[in-house]
């Protein structure tokens, strides 16, 4: 950008006189600026005149008044070149709406099981390869052998399920396709607190076919570890975690991409996690970092489980099917659903209103696959903590019922 700098002045304004006292103008001065075709930008100093006496110094000096125009006419022209200098000292990062539009061709919808009272049947997922391997989280919505995965141009595929990282919470699965955009998992950042960021998902469901997927923006409020008691936040992750400052903890949200705002892969949106004890909600992401391996391990086929990082957080009282007061069916099979065979008189499970033919499906939000499952567990929830229980009932017309488990005193007087 080329600026040019014009000064008029008054025609009455006398030559300087370097021999002898005369009187002349009082300045002032202001300035204007227009926009010329081709994007130019002029500014025209203009003076004004006024009589008043003025002495012009010996020996043909500029005016005191003369000097401070001039350092005010260069003063303007710095003020006018600095944003264009600015400017070509950085390049221009990508518009916001470009970064949103390339990444929504890497988001996926996944529709599943669910349906019921409380269990949305719908998640959002991401593309990690050419060849149609879809990252998501592992939920209630993948328990089903028909899971649907939706891209961007509304294609619907039979999504294949390759497997899943308990510990992690995620899941992997596979569409027939090929030549797709997907996001690089070896080139994904990372971040500290204050970052603006941006998370893609099917939130609520609102995308049914080839309809964008929902953006948020917001920015990282912390990165720190999910240690909190298993009674507190029913999760069995407990490893980093970024916190967000943006409400992303919504039903479908969880699987979906958060990203930077120039484009660059952070993380999986979490799960909806909420705190037992105060209901609140927590808005978070895993680090694509502390997820990578497993993945890599899971699209090859060779997945072995890790170590489990809850070991820390097993509480020192904790529950257990005998301290509730129920007994399961013979546990005969690698994965025996978790009906309910007797319900102890007097008992959590008896006050909670728990009947013998009940299936438990959830633990909080965690699905429950098997009765070794359900004893697993209930070994990381506190005793002082509450327990709340998704179970199914009914044989002619099953029905959801989520019920409240509390120890009382009396409960826990055997325990050490």
């Amino acid at each position: 950008m080329r600026t040019a700098i014009t000064s008029t002045y008054s025609p009455n304004m006398p030559e300087p006189d370097t021999t002898r006292e005369k009187t002349s103008p009082r300045h002032s001065s202001f300035a204007t600026i227009r926009a010329c075709p081709g994007g130019a930008v002029v500014s025209q100093l203009r003076t004004t005149a006024e009589r008043g006496p003025l002495t012009t110094a010996p020996g043909g000096a500029s005016p005191p008044v003369a000097r401070s125009a001039g350092v005010f006419r260069t003063a303007v022209a710095i003020l006018l070149l600095l944003p264009a200098l600015l400017g070509a000292a950085r390049p221009a990062a990508a518009a916001l709406p470009e970064v949103i539009e390339q990444a929504q061709s890497k988001i996926v919808k996944i529709y599943g099981a669910g349906g019921f009272k409380g269990l949305h049947a719908y998640q959002s997922a991401m593309l990690i390869s050419p060849d149609g391997h879809v990252l998501t989280v592992f939920s209630h919505v993948l328990d089903t052998n028909y899971i649907t995965a939706v891209t961007h141009d509304g294609q619907r595929f039979e999504a294949e399920f390759l497997g899943a990282d308990r510990r992690l919470e995620i899941a992997l699965l596979k569409i027939d396709a090929s030549d797709l955009p997907h996001f690089q998992l070896s080139e994904a950042a990372e971040a500290g607190p204050g970052t603006r960021i941006i998370a893609l998902s099917n939130l609520f469901g609102v995308a049914m076919g080839n309809e964008p997927a929902s953006a948020q923006r917001g920015t990282i409020a912390a990165r720190t570890n999910l240690q909190a008691r298993r009674g507190q936040f029913e999760t069995a992750y407990g490893g980093p975690v970024y916190v967000l400052d943006a409400t992303t903890n919504n039903p479908g949200a969880a699987g979906g991409a958060l990203l930077t705002v120039r484009g660059e892969l952070l993380g999986v949106l979490g799960k909806e996690l909420r705190n037992a004890q105060n209901h609140t909600w927590l808005n978070y992401a895993l680090p694509i970092a502390e997820i990578e391996a497993s993945v890599a391990q899971l699209q090859a086929g060779v997945f072995a489980p890790g170590e489990d990082r809850r070991e820390a957080a097993r509480p020192e009282r904790a529950y257990s099917l005998e301290l509730l007061g129920i007994r399961l069916v013979p546990d005969v099979l690698d994965r025996t659903p978790p009906f309910v065979e007797y319900v102890r008189e007097g008992s959590p499970a008896a006050r909670a209103g728990i009947r013998p033919d009940d299936l438990v499906l959830l633990l909080g939000e965690q699905l429950i696959q098997s009765c070794a499952a359900l004893r697993e567990e209930l070994e990381y929830i506190d005793v002082d903590d509450e327990i709340q229980l998704t179970l199914l009932r009914g044989d002619d017309v099953p029905e959801l019922s989520e019920v409240v488990l509390r120890a009382a005193s009396e409960d826990t007087a055997s325990l050490p």
